[in-house]
């Protein structure tokens, strides 16, 4: 029995579509902390505590003194999905944060 294998160059849509989906899934994004003149220092260590579990009391206190002084700070690095959880649970909190690619 012979076997034919043609051998392409043209990739399918859907494995380019995959490989985009994946790339974008684990391109580390930071969380960024925003300065923020209405919160104290302790509720801001408290939300930080609350929305990021891998965080102990000194880092988010240290994050939190970053961004009160040079406006920003990143508060973790991570996969796109874990980025945007730790976003949306400290801006419940009515804190200013984003994420970008890192």
């Amino acid at each position: 029995m012979t076997v034919l294998v043609v051998a392409t160059t043209d990739t399918p849509p859907e494995t380019d579509e995959l490989a985009r989906r994946l790339q974008k899934a684990i391109t580390p994004y930071s969380v960024i902390l925003h300065n923020d003149d209405v919160h104290s220092v302790e509720f801001v260590v408290d939300a930080l505590l609350k929305s990021v579990e891998r965080l102990n009391r000194d880092q988010a206190v240290s994050i939190t003194l970053e961004a009160h002084s040079s406006g920003r700070a990143i508060v973790v690095t991570c996969p796109l999905e874990h980025a945007e959880l730790y976003r949306d649970r400290l801006a419940s909190f009515k804190l200013g944060v984003t994420i970008e690619p890192a």
